[in-house]
């Protein structure tokens, strides 16, 4: 099945209902799917290429772009409009389209126009009336539905292909674990570029009939009103958002309490976030975790597991296993090691970089997550690293997450993050950057004493920098390499 024949259905079914309230407006379904067929014509008239981009902001004329791009059977490539010029400009020249569907507030705010043949506006078009009559392209499960790019922490953007077949067994996958219905509405903050924000807030609600209520930036009490308001049921966002959440002076219990579902994904979740959150407002953040790869989601803990630090169990008809990441060999439950993954859901691969695609994969499939963790008896997963960011100290393999967790506890660090840096004696060094809660001061002594109490003694950072604020991209990880240029500089 397409992609989009469910979205289309949903429409059809439920003209009159409203599917998405954004900053600007409010979208019945019916205004979603004619805005979509009048938008599909225009791409027909001004459009040869096989992809579309789709540059635009978190709101209800994003999935209109791409439900546009899918009738035509064309491939939607988003596009992240927090990429610096050159970035993006390669990302539009790499994925070959002609065609890009924007806005002009988009254009004001990137303070240029892209290259490319095409660009259509939808503030300039003209969508009145009834769109021309057409029948959506057939298009088999096997075809690519989106182009998504990887937000490049490390070289180039790579665009991971993911057919009709990953994204609609995705979003099976996860209205079958949190049953999600007409009757839920989700709160929507993560960019529509990116894969959570692209799968889960977007075509999941429009999939199934439910209420999506968008904010196009994170503003901490637009979002609190935003709950009061609308009363969502799910909420999913970043570690770094739920911290700016509990800095919310007048937010209360009640403003949360219509959320069954409060889940936290794209990095770890710090132990002092978790809780927090649940002291202040007496609900329990759930974990998850996928990547852009995987379409994204792989595991979700359950609202009603008390697993700290878990990232849940798998979703059905994914499958992992964690295998010692220099022999390949399995290990057996809380042995730590890679995590590899199978499913449905898994990526077709990496666009025009087939050497890239064969070493995402073992010899025998399964998809080389590069991420550390570990299984528990009732396949619970933990995340506890990432194998690119372990830091050998004399032979001892150390994960920065684990130094992380302790710095973040001090009663002065607002966030941390931790790299290895080279030593001539032990090979790498753990060093530590730390953003300061408003008011507090550096004490480095301090801090290395409060670490060396916690950990061992060939984990506490040998330096410990502070930072005005910890370098990240658009979705919220830190770019170590920018902290390893701090340095050097």
């Amino acid at each position: 099945m397409s992609v989009h024949w469910p979205i289309i259905q949903t429409c059809l079914s439920n003209p009159l209902r409203v599917l998405i309230t954004d900053d600007q407006r409010r979208w019945r379904a019916i205004e979603l799917l004619v805005g979509a067929l009048h938008l599909a014509s225009e791409i027909e008239r001004r459009s040869n290429s096989w992809t579309v981009g789709v540059l635009l902001p978190t709101g209800g004329a994003f999935p209109i772009a791409a439900l546009a791009a899918w009738i035509t059977g064309r491939t939607v490539v988003p596009l992240n409009y927090l990429l610096n010029p050159d970035e993006l400009q390669y990302v539009i020249d790499d994925c070959e389209t002609d065609c890009i569907i924007t806005a002009g507030a988009m254009l004001s705010f990137l303070g240029r126009t892209p290259r490319v043949k095409s660009l259509i506006r939808l503030d300039e078009a003209n969508f009145r009336g009834i769109p021309e009559p057409r029948w959506p392209a057939c298009i088999t499960d096997d075809r690519l539905a989106v182009l998504l790019y990887t937000s490049g922490t490390s070289g180039r953007p790579k665009g991971v292909m993911l057919s009709h077949a990953n994204l609609c067994a995705n979003i099976s996958q996860v209205i079958r674990f949190a049953r999600f219905t007409r009757d839920d509405a989700v709160l929507g903050v993560l960019p529509q570029f990116h894969t959570f924000g692209f799968t889960v807030l977007t075509l999941l609600p429009l999939t199934v009939g439910a209420r999506a209520v968008y904010a196009a930036r994170f503003v901490p009490q637009r979002i609190v009103k935003l709950c009061r308001e609308h009363r969502p049921t799910a909420f999913i966002a970043i570690p770094s958002m739920f911290n700016a959440l509990l800095h919310v002076k007048d937010a209360t219990p009640d403003d949360v309490a219509s959320l069954r579902f409060i889940v936290s994904g794209g990095e770890p979740l710090p132990e002092a976030v978790s809780t927090g959150f649940r002291e202040r407002f007496g609900k329990r953040i759930c974990e998850g975790y996928g990547l852009t790869e995987t379409s994204p989601v792989t595991n979700w803990c359950p609202p009603d597991a008390d697993r700290p630090h878990s990232v849940g169990p798998p979703l059905p008809g994914v499958r992992e296993r964690i295998v010692n990441w220099e022999t390949g060999h399995e290990l057996a439950p809380g042995e730590e090691g890679e995590i590899r993954i199978k499913g449905p859901n898994v990526m077709r691969g990496y666009y025009k970089l087939p050497a890239e695609t064969a070493a995402a994969f073992d010899e025998e499939g399964w998809f080389r997550t590069g991420d550390i963790g570990r299984l528990d008896h009732d396949h619970f997963l933990s995340i506890t690293g990432r194998l690119k960011e372990m830091i050998i100290v004399g032979g001892e393999n150390v994960f920065p997450r684990e130094i992380e967790e302790v710095l973040d506890k001090h009663p002065s660090i607002a966030a941390s993050a931790v790299i290895g840096v080279r030593d001539h004696i032990r090979g790498e060094l753990p060093c530590a950057f730390v953003e300061l809660k408003a008011g507090a001061s550096f004490d480095e002594p301090a801090l290395r004493t409060w670490c060396r109490e916690r950990l061992a003694g060939f984990k506490v950072p040998r330096e410990i920098h502070c930072i005005e604020k910890l370098p990240r991209n658009p979705t919220g990880k830190i770019l170590r390499r920018e902290l390893k240029q701090h340095l050097l500089a």
